[in-house]
């Protein structure tokens, strides 16, 4: 049967990919399996310059989820190439570079920074939401999508994925912003704003009051919104949000996305990854189909 998919340009020998941020650059997964089995490695986000994130708590469980509050920490985009990037390099998997920012300047920067990198994509997230400035500042509206994707369309040479935030009114509209902006791809969702409360102290748990969540509590509210992103965009669509496993990535496939990324999941067991790849294999054998790209928005509305 066929795995392969061209998502953006970029071929994937199947469409499981790692999120940003749940997976660092792989070196920690590399114990478990050889990271060449997964279609692409979605980076830890990266800026220009070092950045320390928030102060802790900066992890804590939920529900059928997790909270995270990291606040983009990573070491900078001259230490990815000097010292992630050749590591990563002996893997036979394609390598997307996230990149966050602060400013619409600093996206462009860092992205003409990554036009010289041997990395097959960028993803510019535009979604983070424990960060004061830059990232979910733009990913709210149509006009801020579409600005800071315009901005960097003019100087990025590679595909390019713009991540959304789920917070928001209607994602079809940031959507259409990236769209009209000229990304090559769509990623989402990032997490959703939550917040947890110590009954004892009365305070929130986290030491930035609120966080990201994510994990399978996400998942109904990340498949809707990529059926409504997949039917108002020509764009292809990566789909994340609580997938634990192949009938969860077949699930998303159905509602419209090209491609998934696994997130909460490799924190809960770091072979989630490559078991969904098989999970989509098993489901292609059960219904006898030659190629995953044949149940791509194959839903039947009722």
């Amino acid at each position: 049967m066929n795995t392969e998919v061209d998502f953006a340009g970029i071929k994937l020998k199947n469409p499981v990919t790692v999120a940003s941020g749940t997976f660092g650059y792989g070196r920690e997964f590399s114990e478990f399996y050889d990271l060449g089995k997964l279609g692409a490695i979605i980076t830890k986000g990266t800026y220009l310059k070092p950045r320390n994130g928030n102060r802790p708590v900066r992890v804590c469980e939920t529900s059928s989820g997790m909270l995270n509050s990291i606040g983009l920490q990573n070491p900078g985009i001259e230490y990815f190439e000097k010292v992630e990037l050749p590591w990563l390099k002996q893997f036979d998997t394609k390598i997307i570079l996230n990149v966050g920012a602060s400013s619409i300047d600093e996206y462009i920067e860092v992205c003409k920074y990554a036009n010289r990198l041997d990395v097959d994509g960028v993803e510019l997230n535009l979604s983070c939401p424990n960060v004061c400035a830059g990232c979910m500042a733009f990913g709210t509206t149509y006009e801020g999508v579409k600005e800071v994707t315009s901005a960097v369309r003019k100087v990025l040479d590679k595909p390019l994925i713009v991540k959304l935030t789920p917070n928001v009114t209607d994602i079809t509209a940031t959507a259409k912003g990236a769209e009209e902006g000229g990304a090559d791809a769509i990623s989402a969702i990032n997490t959703l704003l939550a917040m947890k409360i110590d009954i004892e102290t009365r305070r929130p748990v986290l030491a930035n009051n609120t966080g990201g969540l994510s994990g399978p509590a996400i998942k109904p509210v990340a498949v809707r919104m990529v059926y409504q992103i997949a039917n108002a965009v020509k764009i292809p669509v990566m789909g994340l949000g609580g997938i634990m496993n192949g009938e969860d990535a077949v699930e998303f496939m159905l509602a419209g996305a090209k491609a998934i990324s696994i997130g909460c999941g490799n924190f809960i067991d770091p072979y989630t990854a490559p078991k969904t790849v098989e999970g989509i294999e098993k489901y292609l054998e059960k219904h006898h189909i030659d190629d995953v790209n044949e149940i791509v928005g194959k839903v039947q509305m009722n």
